[in-house]
């Protein structure tokens, strides 16, 4: 009897945490939804509920009927491009770069995993001027390149290391088998390697496009014309007038924010499983 009720009280007291988290967390989200339905004169009235609302607001985004969103749907597309290849690049460059530490463990390449992860140490925005510097030098600055190439960097070691340390978990007799049946390296990475490892590939991916989905200040430094910028900074342009349209503005966050929302939800199993790999040894 006393243990149902001591689990009882633990419940108890993690509701008692949770749901005013829980209820800080969606209120931002209320507002932001709250602000979308609403009309001009109304968005910042402080009612709870409009008296009257209404989805014109989606219908003028979905228009580009305002002139901050004259090339919304081809900002969209930029975010999109612009995520997909960082993620697809991140990918790559992780999963190559894991298996060469973690299963041929090259020379020299756990020191340079770790000099990447020390790059955690210095803030991404102090990192920002320099980046700049070298994208000028380049001659990438105003390209989608180099928001892409920029986004890979900052992503890169973290995902090395979830890839790595998943990758020390997978039982080396899988190697000794495949190498006595005459498997080389590249084929140990695609037949061994690569199909053991879809979680935690799945998961890096998922992260590196969500960070470059959401990236503001690289993308705000490195890209300037209309086109070429992606959503998120045209949402900053909203900011620069006195008397911003905040429900249009509101609406376009809204739909901004479904795309990363769907991919998270859709791949939430592999996220858990992939990201937690190699955390506890066995």
């Amino acid at each position: 009897m006393s243990g149902v009720l001591r689990k009882a009280g633990t419940e108890a007291r993690l509701l008692l945490i949770g749901i005013p988290v829980l209820v800080w967390t969606l209120l931002p989200i209320y507002h932001m939804f709250l602000f979308a339905i609403s009309e001009r004169d109304s968005a910042t009235s402080g009612r709870l509920w409009p008296k009257h609302p209404t989805l014109q607001n989606f219908e003028i985004v979905f228009r580009q009927q305002h002139f901050y969103l004259n090339h919304f749907w081809l900002q969209l597309l930029n975010s999109l491009l612009i995520a997909l290849a960082v993620g697809v690049i991140t990918l790559f460059v992780a999963t190559t770069a894991a298996f060469a530490i973690s299963r041929l463990r090259v020379r020299g390449g756990r020191a340079v995993m770790n000099v990447a992860l020390f790059t955690y140490f210095i803030p991404a925005a102090f990192l920002a001027v320099p980046m700049y510097k070298t994208m000028s030098v380049y001659g990438l600055l105003n390209s989608r390149w180099s928001l892409i190439l920029a986004m890979v960097t900052i992503a890169s070691p973290y995902c090395i290391w979830v890839l790595k340390q998943a990758s020390d978990k997978l039982p080396w007799e899988l190697d000794e088998a495949a190498r006595i049946d005459g498997a080389g390296p590249l084929q140990l990475f695609r037949l061994v390697y690569l199909p053991l490892m879809v979680p935690s590939l799945v998961a890096v991916g998922t992260y590196a496009l969500l960070l470059a989905w959401n990236e503001y200040l690289y993308a705000f430094l490195l890209l300037s014309n209309d086109t070429d910028v992606t959503l998120a900074v045209a949402l900053g342009h909203f900011l620069a007038a006195d008397d911003s349209p905040w429900e249009l503005l509101m609406a376009t966050g809204i739909i901004y924010a479904l795309p990363p929302a769907a991919i998270y939800y859709a791949f939430k199993r592999y996220m858990i499983g992939g990201l937690t790999a190699g955390a506890v040894k066995s």
